[in-house]
């Protein structure tokens, strides 16, 4: 982490990820890049969906490959690049048959460095294998929900799942919030945590660095009129009034409170629910 000198409050708490320890290039593969339209938390209709979204640097989209569908042919990473799409790392990867694809990259690989995609990989980092030929205990990440879907859970920076059992036809990860989950065993994942560990530790440090990365305000809702949220109005400073937390359309939310819907479809694969509070497991 880099800490920059207190020249003025708005950097006097901000930390930086220092970059040049880890990238190998400033600029992406042009071939595998394009252009996109940020959604900035409006729906089809214009209308705010997600709070707290909006503006933000101009991006250029990279094309990672999540898919993984070149099986057995070894792959070289050529270069490690910042993405400013995701908070992990990604890799310039060449395979053997000259075609080159950016990959998600793990901890610990570095440039020069090879993996391969296969039912008869090793057990080594970087490689990415089903789920039942992983034994109990390894970590993994970018893990597919359906076999051949690609990859979708634990993709953040310094992320990873472990492999606690495997039981019949689905094998059982304790995911990042201690929750332990069943997932199919022909379902793929890549062995080890995601890179860039270092990104839990940054503090943006003053509002306007915020803005740049398109969060925008949040308001506190004991600040807001009563018809635009529940704490609204009162005389003075006064108390929510209501014995659960709720957000602003009425949910539930923080202090360990449940917001899952109690018949989402996905219930039936949770094996052990998250534990909730400091004191996690």
């Amino acid at each position: 982490m880099k800490k920059l000198r207190p020249t003025s409050p708005g950097v006097r708490q901000l930390t930086r990820i220092s970059y040049a320890d880890f990238l190998t290039v400033n600029e992406p593969d042009k071939r595998l890049t394009r252009g996109f339209k940020r959604a900035v938390g409006r729906g089809v209709t214009g209308r705010i969906t997600t709070r707290h979204k909006g503006g933000g640097e101009k991006r250029l989209f990279r094309e990672v490959d999540f898919k993984y569908d070149k099986k057995d042919i070894p792959a070289q990473i050529e270069s490690v690049e910042y993405d400013p799409n995701r908070s992990g790392f990604i890799g310039l990867a060449l395979y053997a048959d000259g075609e080159r694809r950016y990959v998600l990259l793990p901890q610990g690989v570095k440039r020069g460095d090879e993996f391969v995609v296969s039912e008869n990989a090793a057990i080594s980092l970087g490689n990415r294998l089903p789920l039942r030929k992983i034994p109990v205990g390894a970590f993994v990440h970018n893990v597919e929900i359906k076999p051949g879907g690609g990859g979708t859970l634990i993709r953040s920076a310094g992320s990873f799942a472990e492999v606690v059992a495997h039981d019949g036809d689905y094998t059982h990860l304790k995911m990042p919030s201690s929750e332990v989950r069943r997932v199919r065993e022909g379902a793929w994942a890549t062995v080890g945590a995601v890179s860039n560990e270092e990104n839990r530790l940054v503090t943006v440090g003053k509002a306007g660095r915020a803005r740049h990365f398109g969060i925008r305000p949040t308001v506190r809702g004991s600040a807001m009129n009563p018809r635009d949220h529940k704490y609204g109005g009162g005389e003075g400073r006064a108390g929510r009034g209501t014995r659960r937390a709720v957000s602003i359309y009425g949910k539930p939310t923080g202090k360990g409170q449940r917001s899952r819907r109690p018949k989402k479809y996905s219930n039936i694969f949770i094996v052990s629910r998250r534990k909730v509070g400091k004191k996690r497991e």
